[in-house]
């Protein structure tokens, strides 16, 4: 069995036992985490010298739009309503299967050189089984542990087709998928729904969907906002009904009530937000702090990388920026006065971008965290970088000061896929080449469709 040892590293475990470890060892068997300790002794085993390091588990971004890769900043102008208009009902119907492939792709590479080891792939633009199928095989080709999050696309109804919002998630795409690709459940790949939830959908739809993925195990994620619900009342109708409890995932939340909230979490729901996306697109304040109130913790995501960066150091930084603010904003309005401290602290920041995401995925066994006997998805950051030394808190730098250039090596279950600063890739710049025409031609067809109107 290969064996990795990194030595005299400084280890942010994100395991409440374990802690924090100065100068310690991280000993890797196969593709799993053998050993954390001040000192490890191995005789046969590949040395990697950690001083100078800071060594974090495998970063999670619990929901990010993948097939959007190729039109990068092409919608970072777009508020909520125009997306929805310019890319479901545009751009995204005129995207082929081939199009989908290397935006997942590029994405998936890019997640892993910014520090990401796992990835929810939310992916709602799929017309065709193809479509579905060449995301899958793009996320297995990157090598990233993946949620795949099998959605639905959303376009404006030809005459004579019914909205979106009344067709059913599709029960046949679903067993063909935990048939084939996700039959084994094992290894890097786990299927999810994403489904429309009542905020979108009619409320047979949104009982079809809910059930079918309580029926396979599935998580069934949904967006919550942006406009106005389809069904109001839709969420009383499932509570009442049973079929609102854990492997119910909602996406941002931002206008749910405070008894919705409550309710939710006592019902195990939980929560994914992308704060940077909500405060750029119009959905409102992200719902972190009203979260916290409750005794829950949400997992983070970056949303879309048509509007912003993928990086998810940044995505947890913003997330609590905005709380902060949002925190010390109520405490002068209400006692005059800035809090005596702050009200969240970093490793809390952190915690949302690897052990809650885990949580969210039902993973907290395997990843999350650096405990011994869980996979080894791990990241390493070169703290001797200008922008990071010298280091009195690991867990602060990581989180106030650390960025994808920091990122020296990424480890998903026991294999580097990035080392020395470089991600391990075939074919680099035939694969951007690719990505960059898959970008261009979108946008063109997507413009001759206009003027031919």
């Amino acid at each position: 069995m290969k064996r990795i040892l990194i030595r005299g590293a400084t280890i942010v475990t994100m395991d409440d036992t374990l802690g924090d470890l100065a100068g310690a060892d991280l000993l890797v068997e196969g593709d799993r985490i053998a050993a954390v300790r001040p000192r490890i002794e191995v005789d046969d085993a590949e040395i990697v010298d950690g001083r100078g390091r800071i060594v974090i588990p495998g970063l999670i971004n619990a929901h990010m739009h993948t097939w959007q890769t190729a039109l990068r900043g092409y919608a970072s102008n777009w508020t909520l309503p125009e997306y929805f208009g310019k890319m479901h009902a545009g751009l995204a119907t005129v995207f082929t299967p081939a199009d989908i492939h290397i935006a997942t792709l590029v994405g998936a590479l890019n997640q892993i050189d910014c520090g990401t080891t796992t990835l929810v792939d939310w992916c709602h633009n799929n017309p065709t089984p193809a479509h579905t199928d060449a995301a899958v095989s793009a996320l297995s080709e990157s090598g990233i542990r993946a949620a795949f999050f099998h959605g639905s696309p959303k376009p404006d109804p030809k005459p004579g087709q019914p909205h979106f919002s009344k067709l059913p998630h599709p029960r046949a795409e679903v067993e063909r998928l935990m048939a084939g690709p996700f039959s084994g459940r094992n290894g890097l790949m786990t299927l999810g729904l994403a489904v429309l939830g009542p905020h979108y959908s009619t409320l047979d739809v949104a009982r079809h969907d809910f059930a079918l993925a309580r029926e396979f195990g599935l998580v069934a994620s949904m967006h919550q906002g942006g406009g106005a619900a389809r069904t109001p009342e839709g969420w009383g109708v499932l509570v009442a009904e049973g079929l609102v409890g854990p492997g119910v995932n909602i996406v941002h939340g931002n206008n749910l009530s405070d008894e919705e909230l409550r309710r939710f979490v006592d019902l195990g729901v939980s929560f994914s937000l992308t704060p940077e996306n909500e405060m750029v697109q119009g959905h409102g304040f992200p719902i972190t702090g009203r979260l916290l109130q409750l005794g829950a913790a949400p997992s983070l995501g970056v949303d879309l990388e048509s509007v912003l960066s993928g990086d998810m150091f940044t995505v947890a930084r913003m997330a609590l920026t905005i709380q902060r603010a949002l925190d010390n904003s109520a405490a002068r309005d209400m006692r005059g006065e800035i809090p005596p401290t702050s009200t969240i602290p970093v490793r809390q920041a952190l915690r949302w971008v690897t052990v809650e995401g885990a949580k969210m995925l039902g993973l907290e066994g395997q990843v999350g965290s650096l405990t011994p006997g869980k996979q080894a998805d791990l990241v390493v950051l070169d703290a001797t970088a200008m922008n990071l030394w010298p280091v009195h808190d690991p867990v602060a730098t990581v989180v106030m000061q650390a960025g994808p250039a920091n990122v020296e090596a990424v480890m998903i279950a026991g294999e580097w896929k990035k080392r020395d600063g470089r991600l391990h890739i075939a074919d680099r710049q035939r694969k951007l080449d690719a990505l960059a025409t898959s970008g261009r031609r979108i946008i063109d067809d997507m413009n001759n469709i206009h003027k031919a109107a």
